[in-house]
């Protein structure tokens, strides 16, 4: 008997995560790939987006030498298929262009590129996480609007803490962003990740309307420094080492807390809004 062609099944949501910071050298690209291959390693599909549109530090972390990259496929000399590079882990890499791209540059036929690449792409998956650039540069603010969800790694530095302020005042008072997670990273324990944690909302608290809520943390660890070394992920390189076990409870916790409006959500979203932002950094 014949079956009725119902048509292809609708592809299922994909968290998209911005992961980014107020400043440099917080450790944010080697936390980025950390987290995509603890998703992995708990059975999720994930493309890590390198949007550091300059300093490619993914591909540097793993060791990577891609021919191609985001320029080829809006110059319409690559597909999607054919600049994402194969990670370990089971991860995709989307890696960065050469050079600063300004996303609200691009035209309306190259944007209309990106949305229907993306769309004809038939890779199943579950996460896209996107490695900001550090600061307050349009890109950052064009993907951390256009996300779903936006994770703050931040130092015990007084610098990041302060410029990490700054990232998420712009983002709540320019632009209504108010949810927030923090991620504390390099930091002696957890009484100084809960110390920077209280340093951030206090102020936050005084000045902002905002909601921060506290990822988890992830302590110096000798094992990072000699994995980036090595050009291997600490997550691979020291899977028992103390900041592969906090980032896996990282994973495991994002994983028990979806986001409440998924159906609103998804890759779709994700690119319709970031392809139709108009973002302006005083």
């Amino acid at each position: 008997m014949a079956t009725a062609d119902r048509g292809a099944a609708p592809k299922k949501p994909v968290r998209v995560i911005t992961i980014t910071s107020g400043k440099g050298g917080v450790g944010k690209s080697n936390l980025t790939l950390a987290l995509a291959l603890a998703l992995s390693s708990l059975g999720r599909r994930v493309l890590v987006w390198d949007a550091d549109l300059g300093l490619a530090n993914i591909d540097l972390l793993l060791g990577l030498k891609p021919t191609a990259n985001i320029h080829d496929l809006l110059d319409g000399t690559k597909t999607l298929s054919e600049i994402i590079a194969q990670g370990p882990g089971g991860l995709k890499i989307l890696p960065a262009a050469s050079g600063i791209m300004e996303l609200g540059a691009l035209s309306e036929s190259q944007k209309q590129r990106l949305l229907s690449e993306f769309d004809d792409w038939d890779e199943a998956l579950d996460f896209l996480l996107i490695d900001t650039s550090a600061g307050l540069g349009t890109n950052v603010i064009y993907f951390n609007l256009a996300a779903q969800e936006s994770i703050v790694v931040v130092s015990g530095e007084p610098t990041s803490i302060t410029d990490a302020y700054a990232l998420i005042k712009v983002l709540s008072t320019c632009y209504q962003q108010n949810n927030f997670y923090i991620l504390p990273n390099m930091v002696a324990n957890e009484k100084e990740a809960k110390n920077v944690f209280g340093l951030l909302s206090s102020v936050a608290d005084r000045h902002l309307s905002v909601s921060l809520r506290l990822l988890g943390f992830v302590p110096q660890d000798p094992a990072v420094v000699t994995a980036v070394r090595t050009q291997t992920p600490f997550f691979l390189a020291a899977p028992t080492s103390e900041a592969s076990r906090r980032v896996l409870e990282i994973a495991q916790r994002i994983l028990a807390n979806p986001p409440d409006l998924m159906a609103e959500g998804g890759l779709s979203f994700f690119l319709n809004r970031l392809a139709g932002l108009g973002v302006t950094v005083e």
